[in-house]
């Protein structure tokens, strides 16, 4: 690997001084097939910054592939590796790169190396869907962990046994995860406030043009509110209740005895301030579940409509053309054709 001399240090107008030098950290980038360029870049970025403001070899980095060939990101771009994973050391915190669930699937001799690596008393971590692999090499049952929310039903699906929290990332212990994009930077920024403290932090953030929140990591997604632009208790309540209710969903008089409204209250909440009714809305929600299922994992139609609350697999097909204009086997083919050809 690198040594603290080969890190890069950038020249730049902005000068921040760093007065204790701690030792050197490294991390290793393990680019899978079609991993996501914004949140590897965005996981660089704040280590090549906090370089060039203090003048100094803070951090040092380095790409690795499964096989030491360049990987090809999920917009066509190709990045080189510099090495193969076996060049990985014990000090260098390993981040493996997915950007989701289907292509993510490293081979067994990169599980094991995983496994090894953390045993050992290595650190590891997950980008956006990165936290597949961590997960299928056994390292994420006692550890606080994430990824990009749009993995999440398919995740649950895979390993329904381990639950990732919504925050963008979290770090517990020697395993840090991410939800991709701009919170692979808020994971590094974090990571230099640890080392450096909120000041300096902050001026990493300001040269990202990224707000620094002096340590705040916040959902991943907009409230259930604000996606609805309502403050309604009632409607925001209800919208949970039926997110909660997916698989086995509830009826309209179920729905009003949970929040202790009447029906016909709720539809006139609905009406007025989403446009739809209750029970359209929540057919919505279960397709687009449906719909996650079908593009993020191995599932059968029949399977992805049993987990989506419906009784056959042609009412389920039957309502999803109408949603989305095309069949869900349509989808279902078109994903696993995609697999095949890179």
């Amino acid at each position: 690997m690198l040594d603290a001399s080969d890190a890069l240090v950038p020249v730049g107008a902005v000068h921040f001084p760093v007065c204790e030098l701690k030792q050197t950290r490294s991390f290793a980038f393990l680019l899978l097939r079609d991993f996501t360029l914004l949140a590897f870049s965005s996981a660089i970025e704040p280590f090549r910054i906090a370089n060039q403001l203090s003048q100094k070899p803070l951090y040092r980095w380095t790409v690795v592939s499964e096989d030491g060939r360049p990987a090809r990101s999920s917009s066509g771009v190709e990045v080189a590796a510099v090495r193969d994973l076996r060049s990985v050391e014990r000090d260098t915190t390993l981040l493996v790169c997915a950007g989701n669930l289907m292509t993510g699937h490293p081979a067994k001799p990169t599980l094991a190396f995983l496994h090894h690596h953390y045993r050992t008393g290595g650190s590891v971590g997950g980008i956006c869907a990165g936290a597949v692999a961590l997960a299928r090499a056994g390292l994420l049952g006692r550890h606080a962990f994430t990824l990009h929310w749009e993995c999440h039903p398919g995740f649950f699906e895979l390993f329904p046994r381990l639950e990732p929290t919504k925050r963008r990332f979290e770090i517990d212990g020697r395993v840090m995860t991410c939800g991709g994009g701009a919170a692979a930077a808020d994971m590094a920024i974090s990571i230099i406030r640890q080392d450096y403290g909120d000041d300096f932090a902050a001026i990493v953030a300001d040269m990202c043009l990224l707000r620094d929140d002096a340590g705040a990591n916040l959902s991943q997604r907009s409230s259930i509110g604000t996606a609805l632009h309502t403050r309604n208790p009632a409607l925001i309540e209800i919208v949970k209740i039926m997110i909660d209710n997916i698989e086995y969903p509830l009826t309209m008089a179920e729905l009003a005895q949970r929040v202790g409204y009447t029906a016909r209250h709720i539809e006139r909440q609905f009406q007025r301030c989403i446009g739809q009714t209750p029970m359209g809305y929540y057919l919505g929600l279960r397709l687009d579940h449906a719909r996650s299922l079908i593009a993020e994992t191995d599932m059968t139609l029949f399977e992805v409509a049993a987990a989506t609350g419906f009784n056959t697999k042609s009412h389920f097909s039957k309502v999803f053309l109408r949603r989305f204009g095309s069949p869900p086997s349509k989808v279902h083919h078109h994903r696993r054709g995609t697999r095949s050809v890179y």
